[in-house]
């Protein structure tokens, strides 16, 4: 048990820091919670490393996901981002964004949990979609209801993304702001900072 200055304990403490799992910072959460954005700024103000499971991917098989998707079906695609997910997880350092459907296999979630300290970014499905909307590269989402697919897939996941939540959970409603990096960082390493604020508990989403 890691103890506070002045001999008090981190669980007789409220307001302990939580430390970064292994150094580990993992997003998790559905298409358009801002998983590569705010990872990107987390990743510089914590001085980290900033990784995309999703184009990892792309990089080291030298295609889009688009097209990993049609020529291998989803399950192939999950296999190679099971494989992924299993290399990058072993890093230390590091702020990774998944991919959405990253919690479906067991394996993920175990591997993210067990690696690193794990944040679940939550938003409506209809906040999703207006970000968005534009976007070709989500092929989960190319049918004629893109926004029912959104709330189908927000149904599928949303237990898993809080299971997989080991330590906290962020809720972000329209846009994000300049605020929510410093809000995230503090969130990991000075929780009292926000707690009354911005802060919800995944069971009180």
């Amino acid at each position: 048990m890691s103890a506070l200055p002045g001999g008090e304990s981190a669980a007789s403490h409220p307001h302990a820091p939580v430390p970064l799992h292994r150094g580990n910072l993992f997003l998790v959460g559905l298409p358009g919670a801002g998983k590569s954005t705010l990872g990107r700024q987390l990743a510089r103000r914590l001085h980290k490393r900033f990784v995309d499971a999703d184009t990892e991917l792309e990089h080291r098989l030298g295609v889009s996901i688009p097209t990993i998707f049609e020529i291998e079906g989803e399950a192939g695609f999950r296999d190679r981002e099971e494989t992924t997910i299993a290399e990058l997880t072993a890093l230390e350092g590091i702020v990774l964004s998944t991919g959405g459907g990253a919690v479906l296999r067991p394996g993920n979630r175990a591997r993210l949990k067990a690696n690193g300290t794990v944040v679940y970014l939550h938003a409506e499905p209809a906040t999703l979609w207006a970000r968005i909307r534009h976007s070709r590269n989500r092929p989960l989402l190319q049918t004629s209801d893109p926004l029912g697919r959104l709330a189908e897939l927000y149904t599928q996941r949303d237990t898993l993304y809080r299971e997989t939540d080991r330590a906290l959970c962020a809720r972000f409603g329209g846009g994000f702001s300049s605020h929510q990096p410093q809000f995230l960082m503090d969130l990991v390493l000075e929780p009292a900072k926000v707690e009354d604020a911005l802060a919800r508990r995944c069971d009180d989403l």
